[in-house]
């Protein structure tokens, strides 16, 4: 298990969820690092629980300084960045997903800010510090790819990013840098505690779980065996495109 030995990866969002299995995937092939999260309790655990090699330092991604001290910090504890893992985003605090009616230019706002802009910046401010044919993955969603009430917002930052990997590819050419989008489908992870109430979780599971071919939700530890192929020298061809991870939903209907 040494896919990705001797590199150094940084993970944002890395405290919970797809990226902490991401994490502890890179961390089973051989990879050390830094994972980043806003909830200092969940990033002191999830760091306990990767072990040696690891460490955790808050910030939020929206927040410029706070993308520049993360890779600093990086930096200086190991001495490279390999590998780029943007997978902060998602669900807003705060502000639930709505049709067009019930946004709000604050909301709009809120979700590009978290789930493109900040994307595109902390590539930016990754470069620095990163080394040239390292790998930069970005984190999608078939969301861009499928419509669903309330998300219209979401779905066009996430294929906003999709269509990043592509530019920022061609940027990225005389560094040999690869960018690609690793795109999940519905994962079983904390997130649907923030927008359905409990009673509900295993419901609204259900309905996910009906609509996806593979007869079951993806896990974040899926995730992380597709993030490690993107992250290694096996994907060494795969430059500016989507590895979509969803079970066969987007792209297999199950209408009968």
């Amino acid at each position: 298990m040494s896919k990705l030995k001797d590199k150094v990866a940084v993970v944002t969002g890395g405290n919970s969820g797809i990226g902490f299995g991401i994490a502890e995937a890179f961390k089973n092939e051989g990879a050390v690092g830094t994972i980043t999260g806003r909830n200092q309790l969940t990033l002191d655990s999830s760091v306990k629980e990767l072990g040696k090699g690891f460490i955790g330092i808050k910030g939020d991604v929206t927040n410029l300084k706070d993308l520049e001290r993360v890779f600093k910090e990086t930096f200086d504890k190991f001495g490279k960045i390999d590998v780029l893992v943007v997978n902060a985003g998602g669900v807003v605090d705060g502000s639930p997903m709505a049709a067009i009616t019930d946004v709000t230019e604050e909301n709009y706002n809120q979700y590009m800010d978290l789930n493109l802009k900040s994307a595109y910046f902390t590539v930016q401010k990754a470069l620095p510090y990163f080394n040239d044919g390292g790998s930069i993955i970005l984190i999608g969603s078939s969301a861009a790819h499928r419509a669903a009430p309330g998300m219209t917002i979401y779905a066009a930052a996430k294929a906003a990013v999709i269509s990043l990997a592509k530019g920022l590819s061609l940027d990225l050419l005389s560094r040999q840098i690869r960018v690609n989008t690793l795109s999940p489908g519905s994962i079983d992870t904390p997130v649907f505690d923030k927008f359905v109430p409990s009673e509900q979780v295993d419901q609204v599971k259900q309905v996910w779980i009906n609509q996806i071919p593979i007869g079951r939700m993806g896990l974040p530890s899926d995730m992380g065996k597709a993030a490690v192929f993107l992250a290694s020298d096996d994907s060494s061809f795969v430059v500016g495109t989507e590895l979509l991870s969803d079970g066969g939903m987007t792209n297999i209907s199950l209408m009968k």
